[in-house]
């Protein structure tokens, strides 16, 4: 009996430990980051810093109950967990509070709770559901397109209250099918789509389809050599047409202004020299003064506590979305690299394991929260050295805020519980 007890608190402590170096060298540089002068209490629970330590407590509470369920228990009620969350998600046009122009939040108390952060784990555990489901063949279109509707679901909602960075990161779900057998065209399509989506909005719809159809039907007959068949080029010339159109029509119509600046100053799409030099001041503010901090740092850092930068306020709330730079100003090259490494051995760790489950239930999850923490390291980190467009994605582990944090503890831990059952077994 006592083997047995033993046995069952047999856990993955590489990825427990690498969570737990995350979220503490994430509080260091939240303290560092929401300070405005000399500490008095680290325990001041109205700055970021003394929240977040609570958000810490409660994350460690969530561990044990997530412990303490059956790993049978996700897989069982994974179709209700999603449900519940859809419905979470639906509320919130109705009884959501609105910050900073996104719906996405709920007032309990003192304290907002933003449903999406939780979406994900309810989406990568009803998405291992039905792909482990023994009558579902991911290599067949009917079974892909249920698939992509269970994403598609929660994604919708989410762009629908406004919050794009989040709805971004269900993009995330492709590398999870790629590994349980979709066809290698479909990675083929995904970079076609983004290269002629780019390409629209940088040189136009109309040129951009001409020059596609061009290709097509070089490829079609020159390369291929089938001049027989002239319906299948056509067809795929219409669909270019249509996509550099929508792409557009989108950027034009659907997204809002603010969304528009941000991918214009990426492309570089503005031509008026003064209405640039206007929305770099605003929109690239942020941006600007990161990059400025993380410089500043140098190899070694400016030290724990000594950012000028991060203390002068210089980044506005840095200790959210733009926390990596208070790293590379206090910490520079080396704590940068740092937090680099974690997360990298964190993604691949999570991964290997998966390659070990004997469940394609507990593997696709682990590729589903692999996927998802990857997306928002790349992402977020890219966002703050200005390698990508400025999204509100938050770094895992790192960005201050409770829902955003008890998010990623479940997903990561749900995973190490599916895994110590698989430990755990004679």
């Amino acid at each position: 009996m006592s083997l047995n007890r033993n046995r069952n608190f047999k856990f993955d402590w590489i990825c427990i430990i690498l969570f737990m170096l995350l979220v503490g060298f994430g509080w260091l540089n939240i303290l560092s980051a929401s300070l405005s002068g000399e500490i008095t209490s680290y325990l001041d629970f109205s700055q970021p810093y003394g929240k977040q330590l609570i958000f810490i407590i409660f994350s460690f509470a969530l561990i044990v109950l997530i412990f303490s369920l059956e790993a049978k228990f996700y897989e069982r009620f994974a179709s209700i967990i999603y449900l519940v969350s859809i419905l979470s998600l639906i509320g919130l046009f109705l009884f959501g509070k609105n910050v900073n122009g996104a719906t996405s939040w709920y007032a309990v108390g003192g304290m907002t709770i933003q449903p999406s952060e939780f979406a994900k784990v309810a989406t990568a555990l009803a998405v291992a559901k039905y792909i482990s489901d023994l009558q579902t063949n991911i290599k067949n279109i009917k079974d892909q397109l249920k698939t992509v509707l269970i994403i598609s679901i929660p994604a919708i909602l989410i762009l629908l209250q406004n919050d794009a960075g989040s709805t971004l990161v269900y993009a995330s779900f492709f590398f999870v099918f790629y590994r349980e057998g979709i066809p290698q065209i479909y990675l083929l399509l995904g970079f076609a789509l983004l290269i002629l989506g780019v390409s629209s909005l940088k040189f136009l719809a109309l040129p951009t389809s001409i020059v596609a159809t061009v290709l097509i039907f070089i490829h079609h007959f020159f390369i291929k050599k089938k001049k027989k068949s002239i319906f299948n080029p056509l067809f795929i010339a219409l669909a270019c047409f249509i996509i550099s159109f929508g792409v557009q029509l989108f950027y034009n119509n659907i997204l809002q202004p603010h969304q528009q600046d941000r991918i214009s100053l990426w492309l570089r799409l503005e031509k008026d020299p003064d209405k640039l030099e206007s929305m770099k001041r605003t929109i690239l503010y942020n941006l600007n003064e990161s990059e400025k901090a993380i410089s500043s740092g140098g190899f070694s850092g400016k030290g724990f506590l000594e950012g000028t930068r991060t203390i002068g306020k210089f980044v506005p709330e840095q200790h959210t979305d733009y926390i990596f730079s208070t790293v590379g100003e206090e910490w520079g090259f080396l704590g940068s690299t740092f937090v680099v490494v974690l997360f990298v051995l964190l993604i691949i760790r999570i991964l290997y394991l998966a390659e070990l489950q004997k469940s394609q239930f507990s593997r696709v999850f682990g590729y589903g929260v692999a996927s998802i923490l990857f997306f928002h390291f790349l992402i977020n980190i890219g966002m703050v050295m200005g390698l990508i467009p400025t999204v509100g994605i938050p770094l895992p582990f790192f960005s201050y805020g409770g829902s955003g944090l008890w998010g990623f503890t479940l997903l990561l831990f749900i995973f190490i519980k599916l895994d110590s059952n698989r430990i755990n077994e004679w």
